[in-house]
Order: C-alpha cells, then sequence, then structure tokens
C-alpha cells in the first residue's frame, strides 16, 4: 500500500485550528455539522473467453467508510477508506495473484486510504489538496474508473475559478495517480501499475454560453513516468500531451456533442506521438428514455512501437464497450460507432448497446459487441440497488471471443 503521509497534513490543518480562530462561527461545526458514510458493493463477475484459458469467476465485497467535515470559513475535510476483499477462492486473475490460468478481473483485494483531503469552497470557486476524486467532462480523458472496486484517485492539488458565472477555470497539478490495479504491486507491472507516478498538469476552461452550447477547451500534459504502452515497451511511453475542444447542447431533448483533440508525446516518452481525437454524437432523452447514436475515433499512426491514441487516465469502463477489449488502443487506431439507450422497466432502468470496431488504419475488423444491463432499487430495503449486466464481444481481426456477466449489489449510507 502506498504511503499518504504526505497527505495527512490537510486533515490535520483544519483539526488543528484553534477554536479562538474560528470568530463567529464555531469550531464545533466541523463536528455537528459533519457526516459519516458507509457504502458497500458486492459484486460476482464471470469472464468466459474462447482460449485456453479456464473461466473466471470472481466475488468480491468493496467496503467504504468515510467522514466529510462540516465546513469552517470555506474549509472542509474528507477521509475515506477502502477495502476490497475476496470472497472464496481465486478463480480469476486480479492482475497482482499470478493465476493466469483465468481471465483478469481486475479487482485486487487489499486497503487504501482512498481519499484524504483539504477543501475550500469560496462564491469564485474551491481549491482541493491532497488525494482526491477527479473526474473531468465526460470522463474520455481523466475519470475515477468507478466501476472497478478499486477507484482510481489522484494525489496533488485541483483548483477551479468561477470569475463569470458560466465560466469555469480549472488546473490540476498531480504527482501520483491511485489506479485500480493497486492497492500494491507497484513493481514489474509496466501496462498496470498500481501506481503510476510522475507530474502532470491539466488546464480545462468551459463557457456555458446557453443550453444549446457548451465550449470546452483543455490542455492535458501526463508525465507518466512509470507507465508503459506494452509490457515490452519503455516506462514512459504513455506520457502525452493531449489539446482539444468539445462543445455540446441540447434543446427540447435533442442533444450532441463534437470533439476533437490531437496527442503529442511529452516529457520521457521515447516514442513520437502525433494522432488524433475525433467525437460526434447524437442523443434524445425524455423522461427516463434515452436513445444514442455516435462515432468514435482515437487515431492510429505508423511507425515503430505503438504510438496511436492514448486516454490512460479515463474512465474507459463507459467507453467502447463493456468488455473492455480497447483498455489500450492497438498500434492502428479504432473506431467505433455505436447506438443505444435506455428505457424505465418494473421500477428501473434497462439499457442496451452495440459496438462496430474497426482499425483506424490499415483496415482491420476489429469486431463487435451488445451490451445490456438492468438496475433496479431493491423493495423494501432503503438505498440498496440491484444490477445485472452482460458484455458479449464478437472477434474477428482482433482478440478472441468473450462474454461477461455481472450481477452485484450496492448499499450506500
Amino acid at each position: 500500500m502506498r504511503s499518504p503521509k504526505p497527505l495527512l497534513c490537510p486533515l490535520l490543518l483544519l483539526l488543528a485550528m484553534p477554536a479562538a480562530a474560528a470568530g463567529t462561527e464555531a469550531f464545533s461545526n466541523i463536528f455537528t455539522q459533519g457526516k459519516a458514510y458507509l457504502d458497500l458493493r458486492y459484486r460476482y463477475e464471470h469472464v468466459d473467453q474462447d482460449n485456453g484459458l479456464k473461466h473466471a469467476d470472481a466475488n468480491t465485497l468493496r467496503t467504504r467508510v468515510g467522514y466529510q467535515t462540516g465546513r469552517l470559513y470555506g474549509f472542509s475535510a474528507l477521509i475515506e477508506l477502502d477495502n476490497v476483499a475476496r470472497l472464496g477462492e481465486a478463480v480469476y486473475n486480479d492482475t497482482r495473484n499470478h493465476n493466469t490460468r483465468y481471465p483478469v478481473v481486475a479487482d485486487p483485494d487489499g486497503s487504501e486510504v482512498n481519499q484524504l483531503l483539504l477543501r475550500y469552497d469560496h462564491q469564485y470557486g474551491s481549491a482541493v489538496y491532497g488525494r482526491q476524486r477527479i473526474e473531468l467532462d465526460n470522463q474520455r480523458f481523466v475519470g475515477g474508473v468507478a466501476w472497478r472496486q478499486n477507484e482510481q484517485t489522484y494525489d496533488g492539488f485541483l483548483g477551479q475559478l468561477k470569475p463569470l458565472d458560466k465560466l469555469t477555470l480549472t488546473y490540476g497539478y498531480l504527482d501520483n495517480i491511485n489506479t485500480p490495479f493497486g492497492p500494491d504491486g507497484q513493481h514489474g507491472y509496466p501496462t498496470n501499475p498500481a501506481n503510476i507516478e510522475g507530474h502532470s498538469h491539466l488546464f480545462n476552461a468551459s463557457y456555458a454560453w446557453r443550453p444549446e452550447l457548451k465550449i470546452t477547451a483543455y490542455h492535458y500534459l501526463l508525465g507518466l513516468d512509470n507507465l508503459a504502452v506494452a509490457a515490452n515497451a519503455a516506462l514512459g511511453s504513455q506520457s502525452s500531451r493531449t489539446s482539444g475542444v468539445r462543445l455540446t447542447g441540447s434543446r427540447v431533448g435533442f442533444g450532441y456533442a463534437l470533439e476533437y483533440a490531437h496527442q503529442s508525446d511529452y516529457g520521457n516518452n521515447p516514442l513520437k506521438l502525433s494522432s488524433d481525437y475525433y467525437l460526434g454524437e447524437l442523443s434524445y432523452q425524455r423522461g427516463g428514455y434515452l436513445a444514442k447514436a455516435g462515432y468514435e475515433v482515437l487515431g492510429g499512426e505508423n511507425g515503430p512501437g505503438n504510438r496511436a491514441f492514448q486516454t490512460p487516465l479515463a474512465t474507459k469502463h463507459i467507453f467502447q464497450g463493456w468488455a473492455d477489449m480497447f483498455l489500450i488502443t492497438p498500434a492502428g487506431g479504432i473506431r467505433d460507432a455505436y447506438v443505444g439507450g435506455s428505457v424505465p422497466l418494473l421500477g428501473g432502468s434497462l439499457q442496451a448497446w452495440y459496438h462496430d470496431f474497426r482499425a483506424d488504419r490499415g483496415g482491420a475488423d476489429y469486431g463487435r459487441e451488445l451490451d445490456l444491463s438492468y438496475a433496479r432499487p431493491v423493495p423494501y430495503v432503503k438505498n440498496l440497488v440491484a444490477l445485472a449486466k452482460y458484455a458479449r464481444y464478437d472477434a474477428e481481426d482482433f482478440a478472441v471471443d468473450t462474454d461477461k456477466f455481472w450481477m452485484q449489489l450496492q448499499y450506500k449510507y
């Protein structure tokens, strides 16, 4: 487990503030207006791949406990602890247990400080220092990977300034990323270390001009010193400089998203990168009904090594199919044409999505995927939600046929 001792300062600073400094605000507000919380998530995951591996079956329980203090002159603190426990035999490869006879279920067990931070809120913005959850825009480039039992959090600083009612300016500095592949096993895993080390800078500016148009520009400098694009690739080969613009809006239920970004190498990356990202998406939503169709391109590049457009800090599970076949973009890039939506059903929500995957360069057919899920609150048990989920990936020129199935119960208090 990576030590969070540099992050203890925010919490200690807040708790050590003398009562006399509180002035007209009572120091006791920190505790009387604070809130403890509990989040339990049990999951069964089954993976069946058309290769020589045995079927994987994983039963895990994530226990999350936290305490959010009240505010004192705009300051507050948060501490959150996670434990992921394996229930039963480990008949799956959690990326750390060396059970390579089975497919990967990336939920290694262990305990970790998930968040430990000091926050300051003001009418013109906010500032957060410490270990924290960061989710920018639709999480295509920076997200929390909340689907996995061990969430992705960030050590560093995040500031947001709102000088105008519709304008938000965001800057973040990161010196460590606590990935879903943790909390242990730092060495010897170049494509999925438990902690990604390095220095990264996040710049994001958005202007919500009107409901029909929100403009977001971003510039992400990711120095990922111990992360590689392949097991035999050089460390740092996913370090990148990504600049882009995103347009979103909606009117009378109809919505759209248009996005373009360019990626080049940064920091100690030995590869010379130059690739593009495109997204076009249309949707219609009314009540609990949603229909959406889109086309996303992560560009490929010629040359030695994998120089395709990568999104190493994204919440990748919500893009390119739930089977997670493209966590690292293939060297030829990928074009994803997708359609789907959700409908209310029997007190819950039913989702269905279909993807057609092609290479951006070289003409390869990467296959198709069908995703289905149904989520519903459990009757007579407050705050308990059940989920059933299925992904079927049919391979062509990439990977192998894969079926994944999940059953999940989550309780929040």
